[in-house]
């Protein structure tokens, strides 16, 4: 469903450092990045899931929960750390939520946007797994 990889921190006495890298410890070739930040108390952001988005989610400043559904079992994780990043693969149902006010949510995507990619209603999203059984 998904996977939490601690990330590798570089430092000295100026700060820490984590660098990124494709099929490194980003396990896949990184095509689209985008960051959510300045989410409105109470928002719930998400809400679908991808039929082949392959994403690795990393709560660079503040912290945000997010719920993860495989169409079988519910979990709710607590992101609040740039050294932890969640691995999420395709057919699993996100929702975003509870931002702090100083959020900001990086997201890292193995493929360019594609509208057809997402599934946005969760009755859907339930057939859909049943489908792929």
């Amino acid at each position: 469903m998904y996977k939490i990889i601690d990330l590798d921190i570089k430092g000295d006495e100026r700060g820490s450092l984590i660098a990124l890298e494709d099929n490194s410890n980003i396990p896949f070739k990184i095509k689209r990045v985008y960051y959510i930040f300045d989410t409105k108390k109470g928002v719930k952001r998400g809400l679908h899931a991808h039929r082949r988005l392959k994403q690795f989610l990393i709560c660079v400043s503040g912290s945000c929960k997010i719920l993860l559904d495989n169409g079988y079992r519910q979990e709710n994780i607590y992101l609040n750390t740039p050294t932890k990043g969640i691995l999420l693969d395709s057919l699993i149902w996100r929702e975003m939520y509870d931002f702090s006010r100083d959020c900001v949510l990086v997201v890292l995507a193995n493929e360019y946007y594609d509208k057809d990619d997402y599934i946005n209603d969760y009755q859907s999203f339930l057939k859909e797994i049943k489908t792929n059984e």
